[in-house]
């Protein structure tokens, strides 16, 4: 699947963040929508399943662990990855986030290059 094929929902409440990782995602020509909390996404993925989901760890109200949790328990987005990204690394962060579920785990800043490159490697499943 080409990048320009995928629909990717980015989960941050951090203007400035959110506005970097959708660019990131347009330079690519990968279509993303962007929301601020958790709430909003579950709402979101009511009328939309993604090729991709990118959640921030530290976000307001439900937590990016506390909604990670929902997607597993949708039928519908099974198949669907999901990748954490935090400003608060390390490695503890990133082993608990893939032993939760996750999988990927990404710290900021992202690097636009291999962030899309790895990302391309998860959803082909390679």
């Amino acid at each position: 699947m080409s990048v320009t094929d995928w629909k990717v929902l980015v989960i941050e409440d951090e203007a400035d963040s959110l506005e970097l990782v959708q660019g990131i995602f347009e330079h690519y020509g990968i279509d993303c929508m962007g929301v601020a909390t958790a709430e909003q996404a579950l709402s979101a993925l009511e009328t939309n399943t993604p090729t991709l989901i990118i959640i921030d760890l530290n976000l307001p109200g439900m937590d990016g662990w506390e909604l990670l949790r929902h997607l597993k328990g949708n039928r519908q987005l099974v198949g669907v990855p999901r990748v954490a990204i935090t400003a608060y690394h390390s490695a503890e962060v990133a082993n608990q986030a893939i032993e939760r579920g996750f999988d990927a785990y990404f710290a900021k800043p992202l690097d636009a290059t291999s962030f899309v490159r790895e990302l391309h490697g998860i959803v082909e499943g390679n």
